[in-house]
């Protein structure tokens, strides 16, 4: 089948979840049919001209959108984003839909299509006939909602409630109207299934990770320190996922495990993470800010973090710490959605004292260290690589076929 891809999220090389499950769902994509991609972001918000050559040959042909025509004056961007808004996004739809007619494409594909639902409300409009696959990367609402158990301020509590019910909304609204929904996993896509009127039409597109990547071993950041425990992510304001994750670890977690291990040193990797957590950057604190690639600190350190409260959809900081066979201690919430086994493959816990005292085990035993990291790789391997999505890709592309 031909596939046109089109996507608000972008990035090669990819700096982060969001940018690896895009690059690699073309990735897979690409080895099932014809994939033409349209990115929504300019070729300067992508990587620039390397990025383009990357998708250019990776695809049967990479463009940009209008509106990835935007200005790079602040003033004159916030103004046409309004246009954009406002008058429906009508020269993207109307863009795609020539796009669409004069390639002869059969799919209509949003990677990130969460975010995407006014820009799709408005082809499905203009083109009722074109088959749209609403590709999400979470349960949005799921996401902002799950942050009400640790709110207590009531009126961010009252916006989280407001924002929360209205994306349910919109989910209800988009499972009806695109052909398919797609959900990284089945957690995700039993919400779906459950609000859609038809639950067929919901269909698992996994995060994955293309290992080849990780086969290479790279050199350590200079002066890494052991024995080392590490967090990656986007960081952004105090209340986002990460930044309370930073924070829990900082004050509740970290100090019981330095009664064990005096000299531990505490990494805390990612964008915007220097703005937001400078305060805590000290003799056994780093804080990097956004890196080139996290691979210099996760292939080195000894234990991986993942200590999420809230979230929605599945965590890459475990299919690359798969892939660099790491060792992982995560909450429950922080581990949905991957078929994990606790003890076997990852460390559970969500308490402080017991995510304290399984650090600590792991920092003591490297032969545990390394047998959880080889599971977890095996289990990666088998069930979340690019080949593994293909194959997802192929029985979507089948289902849409099939409804012709």
């Amino acid at each position: 089948m031909k596939i046109l891809f089109t996507t608000s999220i972008l990035e090669h090389p990819a700096a982060g979840g969001p940018q690896l499950r895009i690059e690699n769902s073309i990735k897979a994509l690409a080895r099932l049919g014809e994939v033409r991609v349209v990115s929504r972001l300019r070729e300067k918000l992508i990587g620039g001209p390397q990025a383009t050559a990357f998708y250019t040959k990776l695809a049967k042909s990479f463009c940009f959108s209008p509106s990835a025509s935007l200005s790079e004056s602040f003033v004159i961007r916030n103004i046409q984003k309004l246009f954009y808004r406002y008058l429906g996004q009508d020269a993207d739809a109307r863009f795609l839909i020539r796009m669409f007619d004069t390639h002869k494409m059969d799919v209509l594909w949003f990677g990130y299509g969460n975010i995407s639902w006014p820009l799709i409300r408005r082809i499905k409009h203009l083109r009722p006939d074109i088959k749209v696959v609403c590709d999400t990367d979470s349960v949005w609402s799921r996401f902002l909602l799950r942050e009400l158990d640790l709110e207590r301020d009531p009126a961010r509590r009252a916006r989280i409630e407001r924002d929360g019910r209205a994306k349910e909304i919109e989910e209800r609204d988009w499972t009806d109207l695109c052909e398919v929904t797609l959900a990284v996993s089945e957690v995700d896509a039993a919400y779906y299934r459950s609000i859609a009127r038809d639950p067929a039409r919901v269909r698992v597109f996994s995060n994955v990770i293309d290992l080849a990547t990780y086969r290479d071993r790279p050199e350590p950041v200079a002066g890494l320190k052991h024995p080392s425990i590490y967090l990656a992510g986007t960081y952004g304001h105090a209340t986002s996922p990460m930044d309370r994750a930073a924070r829990w670890m900082l004050d509740e977690v970290l100090p019981l495990v330095r009664i064990q291990i005096p000299d531990v040193h505490f990494y805390i990797v990612g964008k915007n993470s220097e703005l937001t957590l400078a305060d805590a950057a000290g003799p056994h604190v780093t804080v990097t800010g956004r890196l080139p690639s996290v691979l210099p600190y996760l292939c080195h350190v000894e234990v991986v973090l993942v200590p999420l409260k809230f979230e929605s959809g599945t965590r890459f900081k475990i299919l690359e710490s798969g892939a660099c066979r790491k060792a992982v201690v995560s909450t429950t919430l922080g581990a949905e959605g991957i078929p994990v086994t606790v003890d076997q493959d990852i460390l559970l816990a969500d308490g402080p004292e017991e995510f304290a005292v399984a650090i600590v085990q792991l920092l003591r035993d490297p032969d545990a260290r390394k047998r959880l990291g080889d599971r977890l790789h095996a289990l990666i391997k088998q069930g979340y690589s690019v080949e593994a999505l293909a194959e997802q890709g192929r029985g979507i592309l089948s289902y849409l076929k099939a409804g012709q």
